[in-house]
């Protein structure tokens, strides 16, 4: 029992570092505009590079290294991940720093997908949801305390220390999971033609299924909802919502707060039966956004009153608590619908989530950069089209919800 709680936690602390690497350079763009006089429009595309790479690369690197023992492979990716934030750190231009974000996409995605398949053997059955729930925590865990503070610390020293600190994090994890990760978890890799051709087929199958369809099309929309306002979250609660730099990171920690409930919240949906309660949060996600939206633009900016700005703050909150909720559900599901249909496809279950959440990234943060690039959106007015994303995921969820009760 010791192991299993020592094991959980250090699984938990690979998403924190996976996610202060991939959510702190939100945090400080800013910094990064002033460091290196990169307009922030283009700094944008550093969000969706990262987020592009990561979805492309996750399942093809997962794919072939399925032959190989899993705690190697996570070794090996980890020196690779270790290498690209460390980059990160000392880039001395945009391009530079743009190729380190590459690299790091290309193994945080893999890196994840391992982590998330060791939690399900590890797990008792009825543990199991609440561990992944916990590992996808591990993320918003990096938003209430990596990104506040490396938002901080990029304030009083640097943003290149913000990932130094991930630096010495991936170091110190790197040594803990060499002694506690577990080495003996089942492989799904084919030892006779014969498996490798069912292997191949469940594979196929799992791919063109309705509900995988369904599920990665939900978490597309639903990530493309948040992060096609969330890159710009720092302009938008001081330049839009009229907050104080000084109490930035301060904001940052409680929306980081809110996704840790938003996690628990989706665990608990999860345990409960998947995807068939959770749809009605995914009414409150798009309707907060248009208020968002219309909050900002139709109050006089010169006496934007305080009482407003706390408004829109905790609807940020409540988009943030909805938007994280899935995690657990859709994890869950693809990986329950690999074990009970499609076995062989098990590996390749594991790297959806990771693989559509960044796409959906990618995509969010990609049509808010040209939006605002094209003089057609600021970004005061940028939530409009996130509140279409999420109108768009409310759809996908309760069609979710009935294929799931139909076939699983």
């Amino acid at each position: 029992m010791l192991k299993y709680r020592i094991q959980s936690i250090l699984f938990v602390l690979v998403a924190f570092m996976l996610g202060c690497n991939e959510y702190m350079i939100v945090g400080v763009l800013k910094d990064i505009h002033s460091d290196m006089g990169t307009p922030l429009a283009t700094l944008g595309i550093l969000v969706t590079l990262f987020a592009l790479v990561y979805s492309i690369c996750t399942p093809f690197i997962s794919l072939l290294s399925a032959r190989f023992k899993r705690h190697n492979v996570l070794f090996a990716l980890l020196v690779i991940f270790l290498v690209a934030n460390t980059w990160t750190a000392i880039a001395p231009n945009f391009i530079s720093l743009l190729l380190s974000r590459v690299l790091a996409g290309a193994t945080a995605g893999s890196i994840i997908s391992i982590t998330v398949v060791m939690a399900s053997f590890i797990a008792p059955p009825e543990k199991k949801a609440a561990l992944i729930s916990w590992v996808f925590a591990g993320f918003s865990i990096a938003n209430v305390a990596g990104v506040p503070i490396g938002n901080t610390i990029a304030r009083v020293f640097s943003w290149r220390d913000s990932f130094w600190m991930v630096t010495i994090l991936t170091v110190i994890i790197f040594a803990l999971l060499f002694i506690y990760a577990p080495k003996d978890t089942p492989q799904s890799h084919a030892g006779t033609p014969e498996e490798a051709a069912k292997i191949s087929a469940d594979r196929k199958k799992y791919i063109v299924h309705p509900i995988t369809i369904t599920n990665a099309l939900f978490i597309i929309c639903v990530t493309a909802a948040q992060y096609s306002f969330y890159t710009y979250i720092t302009e938008i609660i001081t330049k839009y919502l009229h907050f104080t730099d000084s109490v930035l990171s301060i904001l940052l920690f409680i929306l980081g707060i809110v996704s840790i409930f938003g996690n628990k919240l989706g665990g608990y949906y999860a345990d409960r039966g998947n995807m068939q309660d959770i749809p009605f949060l995914y009414v409150i996600m798009p309707v907060s956004l248009v208020l968002i939206g219309l909050l900002i633009n139709l109050t006089n900016p010169q006496g934007f009153p305080l009482i407003l700005g706390i408004i829109g703050f905790v609807l940020i909150a409540i988009v943030c608590i909805v938007n994280v909720s899935y995690g657990a559900n859709v994890t869950v599901l693809f990986l329950d619908l690999a074990n009970e249909q499609f076995p062989g496809a098990l590996d390749l279950s594991s790297t959806f989530n990771p693989v559509f959440s960044n796409f959906g990234i990618a995509v969010g943060s990609f049509v808010s950069s040209m939006a605002i690039g094209s003089g057609l959106f600021n970004i005061g007015n940028i939530v409009f089209i996130s509140a279409v994303f999420g109108f768009c995921s409310l759809a996908l969820v309760l069609r979710l919800k009935k294929l799931t009760k139909e076939d699983m």
